[in-house]
């Protein structure tokens, strides 16, 4: 086939692998095995090994390799090229979202800036290596993860590839994680807690709202010190001189059955964003006590049919203590190609802290915006497509020799 970042880009995009998100929902778009696939096609045409790694039913990570010039016993590098096959739901987009059309510079659909446009990037690197064998080449990994956007599971059950099994001889020297940074480098991220909090009341009919307890007016006191724990007490809780201060937000609310019923039941879900080095447990636990106390003192009804679940997903962030060396390499050669090549920290999670927490140098990179992920009608320029797909092509290069050019 023909390696054009553009044509790879627009291929994987035509695929739909939306993550489901915690929903109960089902079709062909959804999870990732159909991409998962066409990763095994492009894989086997190239005659490289490979690997799929069955997280979950129909979701798969899979991984290929390319052996480099001097094998990783007698003293060679093993880069990994990482990128999560999943994008978001597409409801509400304005644009087909998987009709990778090209108007004025852009490629538009879901996932073509979050992050198949990286995906592609890397594996138009990976396959030009198998095609030209490049002389001081180091061993190269395609790694394609399932479930980024919702858990981070797929990566980080990765490392037992090389942990557990054989299928790589030794732990990875670096890892470059692709997601969209505007070709910059990030080295921290902030890490992620998220957890559900229901109210319980007790249901009677809407014309005798003496004889029930509304759960929504419960939930409703809830939100009011969620609101006032976020504006005045997160953001004094430490910072950090990449990402900033910490946070919490609501972003989900559901409760009653109809509206002449008093609702019995009402949930919240919550998000806290941790600080790199931070531990989103202790952080989900502070939030909890705080929440209950304040609700003691304010409250009419204290913490009455009040409870928190555990958290869900909880990963803490990227922290930028082993990954200098590393990140210092891919700045020079961004600069080389022309391009600030900024160190920068992001609010946004990553797989990085899967690979980051074994001490393995890592760090993110990708073409576009954060900006444009997730967006109704996502898209990524071609042009940084393009610069982004030049730059990895001089990493894995100067990734071998140690230098900051290729």
């Amino acid at each position: 086939m023909s390696w054009d970042v553009v044509e790879v880009l627009q291929k994987l995009v035509s695929i739909p692998s939306v993550n489901p998100m915690g929903r109960n929902v089902s079709g062909d778009e959804y999870l990732e095995e159909n991409v998962t696939n066409q990763l095994e096609s492009w894989f086997e045409e190239l005659g490289v090994p490979w690997v799929r790694q069955e997280i979950e039913p129909r979701r798969s990570n899979i991984l290929a390799r390319i052996d480099g010039d001097t094998p990783p016993q007698e003293g060679g590098k093993i880069l990994v090229l990482e990128a999560h096959q999943d994008t978001v739901p597409v409801e509400g987009m304005t644009i087909d979202p998987f009709d990778p059309a090209i108007r004025e510079g852009r490629m538009f659909g879901r996932g073509s800036c979050d992050i198949k446009g990286g995906m592609a990037s890397m594996l138009v690197n990976f396959a030009r290596c198998v095609e030209d064998r490049p002389a001081g080449m180091p061993t190269l990994v395609m790694a394609c993860s399932v479930n980024e956007e919702y858990g981070f599971s797929g990566a980080q059950q990765m490392a037992a590839l090389w942990e557990e099994e054989d299928w790589l001889p030794q732990v990875p020297d670096a890892v470059l994680v692709a997601e969209p940074t505007l070709l910059d480098v990030v080295v921290a991220h902030k890490g992620t807690a998220r957890w559900h909090c229901h109210t319980h009341g007790k249901a009677a009919h809407s014309s005798q709202p003496e004889l029930g307890v509304s759960a929504i007016y419960r939930m409703g006191h809830v939100l009011q010190a969620f609101e006032k724990y976020a504006a005045e007490v997160v953001g004094t809780l430490g910072h950090h001189p990449l990402v900033g201060v910490p946070t919490i937000s609501v972003g989900l609310i559901e409760g009653g059955i109809s509206v002449n019923t008093i609702p019995d039941k009402c949930q919240i879900e919550i998000d806290r964003r941790v600080l790199p080095g931070n531990d989103p447990l202790v952080a989900y636990q502070h939030a909890v006590d705080h929440i209950l106390e304040q609700l003691r003192s304010d409250a009419p009804e204290g913490i009455e049919g009040i409870e928190f679940d555990p958290p869900y997903h909880s990963k803490p962030g990227l922290a930028d203590e082993c990954n200098g060396d590393f990140a210092d390499l891919l700045s020079g050669v961004i600069r080389d190609c022309g391009h600030p090549g900024n160190q920068i920290g992001v609010s946004y999670g990553t797989d990085a802290y899967a690979f980051s927490s074994r001490k393995i140098p890592t760090v993110v990179f990708g073409p576009g915006s954060i900006d444009q992920a997730h967006t109704v009608d996502e898209w990524v320029e071609i042009e940084q497509l393009k610069e982004a797909t030049r730059i990895i092509e001089r990493l894995i290069l100067a990734h071998a020799d140690g230098q900051n050019t290729a």
